[in-house]
This record gives structure tokens, C-alpha cells and sequence, in this order.
């Protein structure tokens, strides 16, 4: 058969499929062996030969072996969540190493069998060096970067524009979308993520199967499948500014670096899905990575949220504040804003201006504002703007100081200049966080002419 020009062989191969998805690894080697051994077993008799051995490892270069005798053809390896195991125990380092070295023994089988294997393919969130598991396995190419299968793992608009017109021609005959304004919605909501140098961009399959199926409903379909747990505690860990986590850079070698113990946070954000590349650099060869879309945007700043505020999540009080900043009512925003702040214990809340400032930015995201904190302009830096449909708000944080203070900083630095002229109405907001109550001492705000 031949496939754009060039001829194909289709020929049937024995596979051995493992998922490394299923189990409570945080019980250690015991369940992993278990699941293992049982998908060589399933697999051995669905081929007809006899499982030799009695540890995993032993198991699965016998089988290898067994299949390319029993059928005189190479044996495929397809590997699933190759690192389930180590993601799931980040926070648990003596059950991660157990689980570590006894993968690396596994996996190493790989090496050993190469005479026997026509193809193997690994798929997994994050990138273990070559030190720590894949030390033995360098027949692997890796194709995290390559530009070749940057589309490999999500869906192009032309994909979803060509397979899903049934499904998009319905939604927008339900709820009244021109065909434009429905597709930029589900860009920025899913679209965004990015593996190469290349400029292009894929969708979340998870997530736009799911809008799909709920017949156009926009929501949190794939980040409420994770479990983040260990990205908040390793961004606390780390001390990561969250105000700029949409302008971190990394290396092509730190992709690599991922070990227990010398673990950074940020290509492991970018692997998890939580940011991807936003730009590169050819001539130093830096990566800059952003959050990829509003879904995974304002989710995590929602979990970093919980994080920060302990049990003071009111979905009344985000509501309020989400209609008071986008109708421009600053009194009912302020109002809903210190209230929010009172529910947070007194023992979690830190005497430092930048905690009280990373709460209200990541409110703003969380409700999917336009945020940006830390705004870098030919005057200063602006403590946190935010920009809405119709205004624009220009925030100057003190703490245990005064909001006049604040607000005369806008002016003699003339933040909001930038703004002035773009058709919306710019308020300039000073604010004094009063550490003793926990809570907002003052404000003032003007509107810009």
C-alpha cells in the first residue's frame, strides 16, 4: 500500500501494552509489582505463551523474548504514563527513590532486549533524566521538543474546525455565537499549548471532547481531573513569584533535570500542562513559558487560592466581586474584597505586602480577569493591573502605610498613562493593607479623564 508516495509494509506485530496509571503507588513497590506482573500475565495468555520468571523485570525480557520466537516477529512495547508512579510520590522521597530504582531495573530491560523489539514507545507527563531512570536506554529518542510531533498530543483548529462541524454548527445554533466569536472562545479557553520552537498550537483533547459532549458548556474539564497537590507545595517550596509565573525561562537541559533532588519547578509546570512555551530564543536557546489558556489559568489560581486563604473560598463573595469590577463599582468591589479577606485565619495571613498583593492577584485570575501583577514600565512597576471589557484598574499596594501614599505613587509615576486613550475609563486605586486587622485599611481611587 502506498501513502503519500511512499510504500508501507503492513504487518502484524506482537504488543506488549503496560499503563502505569492505575494503582496507589504512594504504598510503594508492592502495588506497582502487582500491576506489572498482572499486564504481563493478561498479556502472555492473550498470546498463548507461558509468563517465566517470578519478578516483573524477569517476566517482561522473557516475554519479549517468547513473543519474537512464538510469532518470528519483533515484539512492539507501548508504555503508558511511564511515570504515574514518580509524579504521585514527589512529596514522599523514600517511596519515590524505592519506586525510582525499582522503574530503573524495569525500564533497563529495554536495553537488554534490543535485538528483540521492533518499536517502543513512552508516553508520560514529565521528563526523568537519563541518570535517575533512563541511564541504560540510549536507543531512545526523545520527542518532547521536536517540531515534527509538536501536534502529536492535542488537536489543531483544523482538526476541530473539520471533525466537529456537526457539533459546533449545533452549539452555535443554540446559544446564537457568530462562527468567529464561538472559535476565539474556545481558544483562549483550551487552545494555547505548544511543544516546539514552532509557533504552533494544539487543544486540550481532554478538554474539547468534553465541551463537546456537554453540547458547548465552557469549563475546568482537564484540570479537574489532576491532582496538584505537589505543584503547590514545590511552588512554595521553590519560593516561585506567583505574580510572574507567566514569564518564566528555562533551558532546553532543564526539561531534563527531573530528579527528587534537584527538582525545579518550572519545566515541570510546563511537562504537567500548567504552563507551556510562549517564546523562544534561537540565539540563546531560552525557553519563556505562560499559562496556555484560561481553563488552566484561572483554575490554578483558584488552587493557589485555597492555598493561601485556607477555608475562605465564598462563591458568593467571588460572585459579588466579579459583577462589582466588571460594572466599574470599585465601593461594592472594595467591600466584597475586605469581607473576603476577613474569612481568612488570622495564623495564615503573613506580614508582608506582597501576600496581601498575591491574594488579590490571584483572586482577579481565578475569576478569569486580565491580570497582570508586577508590570514592568518606562517609569516603574505597577503593583497589579486589571483590564476588563470597559476599564481599566491601576492598583498601588502598600502595607501598614497609606493609601494616599499609594495613589500619589500612580501619579508622580504616571503608571496609568499607558492606558489613557484606549477607549475604556482607567481608574487609578490606592490601597493600605492594615496588618493587624488582616485586612484592607484603606483606599482611595480616582477616575483618569
Amino acid at each position: 500500500m502506498a501513502i503519500d508516495g511512499l510504500d508501507w509494509e503492513w504487518k502484524a506485530y506482537p504488543v506488549i501494552y503496560l499503563d502505569l496509571n492505575p494503582g496507589d503507588h504512594n504504598k510503594g513497590t508492592v502495588v506497582l509489582n502487582e500491576g506489572l506482573q498482572n499486564t504481563l500475565e493478561n498479556t502472555a495468555r492473550r498470546y498463548g505463551v507461558a509468563l517465566r520468571g517470578h519478578s516483573a523485570p524477569v517476566q517482561f525480557e522473557n516475554l519479549i523474548a517468547d513473543l519474537h520466537e512464538r510469532y518470528s516477529e519483533k515484539a512492539v512495547v507501548i508504555i503508558d504514563e511511564y511515570d504515574k508512579p514518580l509524579t504521585s510520590t514527589l512529596n514522599k522521597r523514600d517511596v519515590h527513590v524505592e519506586l525510582r530504582d525499582a522503574l530503573k531495573g524495569f525500564y533497563g530491560v529495554l536495553k537488554s532486549c534490543d535485538a528483540h523489539l521492533r518499536f517502543v514507545f513512552i508516553t508520560g507527563v514529565s521528563k526523568f533524566s537519563h541518570v535517575s531512570l533512563f541511564s541504560d536506554l540510549n536507543q531512545l529518542y526523545d520527542l518532547t521538543l521536536d517540531p515534527r510531533y509538536a501536534d502529536l498530543c492535542g488537536l489543531t483548529e483544523e482538526e476541530i474546525t473539520a471533525n466537529f462541524a456537526p457539533e459546533i454548527d449545533g452549539i452555535l445554533k443554540t446559544f446564537g455565537y457568530s462562527r468567529e466569536g464561538y472559535i476565539e472562545m474556545l481558544r483562549r479557553f483550551y487552545n494555547g499549548y505548544r511543544f516546539s520552537e514552532d509557533l504552533l498550537t494544539v487543544y486540550n483533547p481532554h478538554g474539547m471532547l468534553n465541551h463537546f459532549e456537554q453540547n458547548g458548556k465552557f469549563s475546568d474539564y482537564w484540570y479537574n481531573t489532576a491532582t496538584p497537590s505537589f505543584l503547590v507545595e514545590l511552588i512554595e517550596k521553590q519560593k516561585i513569584n506567583i505574580l510572574n509565573m507567566n514569564n518564566m525561562q528555562v533551558r532546553n537541559i532543564d526539561f531534563g533535570k527531573y530528579d527528587i533532588d534537584h527538582m525545579a519547578a518550572a519545566p515541570i509546570l510546563c511537562q504537567t500542562g500548567y504552563l507551556t512555551i510562549s517564546g523562544y530564543n534561537p540565539e540563546t536557546g531560552v525557553y519563556t513559558l505562560d499559562f496556555p489558556n484560561n481553563e488552566v489559568r484561572a483554575s490554578l489560581a483558584g488552587t493557589l487560592v485555597r492555598h493561601y486563604v485556607g477555608a475562605a473560598d465564598d462563591d458568593r463573595l467571588d460572585l459579588k466581586f466579579l459583577g462589582a469590577i466588571a460594572d466599574g463599582n470599585l465601593d461594592a468591589a472594595m467591600d466584597t474584597l475586605n469581607r473576603f479577606f476577613a474569612t481568612i485565619p488570622y495564623e495564615i495571613v503573613v506580614e508582608k505586602e506582597m501576600y496581601f498583593q498575591t491574594v488579590v492577584h490571584l483572586l482577579f485570575t481565578m475569576l478569569n480577569f486580565n491580570c497582570r501583577s508586577e508590570v514592568r514600565i518606562a517609569t516603574g512597576r505597577i503593583d497589579t493591573l486589571v483590564v476588563t471589557q470597559n476599564f481599566v484598574y491601576c492598583f498601588e499596594f502598600k502595607l501598614n502605610g497609606s493609601a494616599k501614599a499609594a495613589l500619589a505613587q500612580i501619579d508622580n509615576k504616571e503608571y496609568a498613562l499607558p492606558w489613557t486613550g484606549s477607549g475604556k475609563k482607567v481608574f487609578k486605586v490606592g490601597v493600605n493593607f492594615d496588618f493587624k486587622k488582616r485586612n484592607i485599611g484603606e483606599w482611595v481611587s480616582a477616575p483618569i479623564e
